[in-house]
This record gives C-alpha cells, structure tokens and sequence, in this order.
C-alpha cells in the first residue's frame, strides 16, 4: 500500500516502469484496480501511475473544498510528472477532460473511456432506468437514509443486494446481465463497487467536488491533444449518445469500439483494451 499526501489528503496510488508518463484515472463504479492489466503492461515501455480519487479505495473521505481534477494535477506536482497522457474511464473520463481543459500544457494525450462530461445532465430515460433497476433493489428511502448517515447499521444483505444491482446495471450494461460477465470480471467489479457503497454509506454523505467553470460541455473544441475515444457498445444508449457527441466534440479523437461489451473496457476485454490503447500511446 502506497500513500501520498496532496491537497489535505491521503491518497492511495501505485507507480512502475520509466518512460513517457501515464496516469490511470479509474471510473465511478470502481477503483484504481480496474487498471490492473493495463497496469503492469505499461510498465514496460512506461512510467504508468494509478490513483484513488477521495473516498474510493485506499484514499480518504471526500471532505472539504477539493475538485478532483485538481487533485489530479496536484497528483502530478507531487511525483514531478511535468506532462503525462491521461486515461480515463467513465466519470474518470470527465476528470481526464476537466484535467486536459484546466491545463493542456500538463497533457500529451487523451484516452477516454465511456466519459462523462462536466455540464452534461442525463437524460430522464437513463434516471429513470437506474431507479427502478438499482435504487429500487432496497427502496429509494432506504437509500437515502444510508447515504445521509442516519443509519445505525448497515445491513450487510442490502449491501450485497445494491451493489450487484448496480454492477450489473452499469458494467454488464442494460440488455445484458452478469452471466455475460466471466467469473473473474464479475468478481473484480462487484467487490470494487461494494467497497465505495460500503464507504459512502458508513462515512456520512461525501463532499461534491468544486466543479469545472465553465464545464467541459460546450468546450470540447478547446481540446487540441491527440484522443482515443473507447466504448463498449453493450453500453448503455445515453452513455453511447454522448461518447459520439465527444468524438464529434474533439478535433483529434478517433474512435474504437469494442463488441459486446459493457462499460468498464479495461476489465472487461483487457487484451483488446490494451492493445489499443498501447498502440495510441506509442504514437505520442
């Protein structure tokens, strides 16, 4: 277990192998061990970093006035990284992108996974899809009363319950379920997500991260660094919608998409994943 201290924080994260510098930003359904293949084979040519964003994994609670791409470039500051590629997946694509838009200087390239994007409010027909598929498992006021703190103990059943609710919603995607998933995969992206439930209904309600201004919506063009834009097309149709209107967005993304697979790529298909992804990175 690797800590370092930055912005009032401690944050877990691990480093290896020398080169061109790569951080690993992971999505919001996970943490920093959904990159373990990419991980080590970057190693190789690379010197490849991962972290936990506050409150996931081994990093401390959300609290305070922070913005997680803040932490990022602070993250940076405190390795002596002066530029570095950045990867994101899912949310941890949005962080990518504020990152690349606060400071382009710090970034020699883009791959997104999935993203997010700051400014960008779902759509009804996704929210109300993860209502009913997740929210409703334990009930939306049974919900609400873990994620508020006013629980006096957490029933370890409803943990289980809503956790693979949501790992199936999100990584398997909306028309499949956890048996296209192998075993391993499943295992890896169900245990990741009840760590973050588990912390975020025990530790009280998080601090919302100190969004971008203005957000990335509406600046996509400002983006001038070569990106890989990858999706699942298992995924579901919102995320998929926006990962177009991102590719169309950025002047130098190109895009890969990869069959029958849901939102967490690198998981999922790591061989494929990472051959793409290392093929883009030695372009830089």
């Amino acid at each position: 277990m690797t800590k370092i201290r930055i912005n009032g924080a401690e944050f877990g994260y691990d480093e290896a192998g020398d080169g061109p510098a790569v951080v690993l930003v992971h999505a919001g359904c996970a943490d920093r061990r959904m990159w373990d293949h990419q991980f080590r084979a970057l190693a190789e040519t690379h010197r490849v970093i991962r972290y936990d964003w506050r409150g996931y994994g081994e990093t401390d609670a959300a609290t305070g006035d922070f913005s997680h791409h803040d932490d990022l470039l602070a993250l940076l500051d405190a390795l002596g990284v002066e530029r570095a590629a950045l990867v994101g997946g899912s949310a941890g694509g949005g962080i990518a992108l504020d990152t690349v838009l606060s400071a382009p200087e710090r970034v020699t390239g883009l791959v997104l996974v999935a993203p997010a994007v700051s400014g960008h409010e779902w759509p009804a027909s996704m929210l109300a899809r993860y209502r009913e598929w997740v929210h409703d498992v334990i009930g939306v006021d049974r919900l609400r009363w873990y994620r508020q703190g006013k629980a006096e103990s957490l029933d370890e059943a409803e943990l289980e319950a809503y956790s693979a609710a949501e790992t199936e919603f999100l990584v398997a995607g909306p028309d499949r379920d956890r048996h296209d998933l192998t075993p391993e995969v499943w295992a890896a992206a169900l245990e990741m997500d009840r760590l973050l439930n588990r912390r975020s209904w025990t530790e009280g309600p998080p601090a919302a991260s100190r969004k971008l201004d203005p957000p990335a919506k509406g600046r996509l063009d400002e983006v001038r660094v070569p990106t890989l834009m990858v999706t699942g097309l298992a995924d579901g149709p919102e995320i998929l919608e926006l990962a177009d209107l991102v590719t169309r967005g950025i002047k130098q993304a190109r895009r890969v998409d990869i069959p029958d697979t849901g939102h967490l790529p690198p998981l999922e298909r790591p061989a494929e994943f990472t051959a793409a992804l290392k093929d883009f990175l030695s372009a830089l």
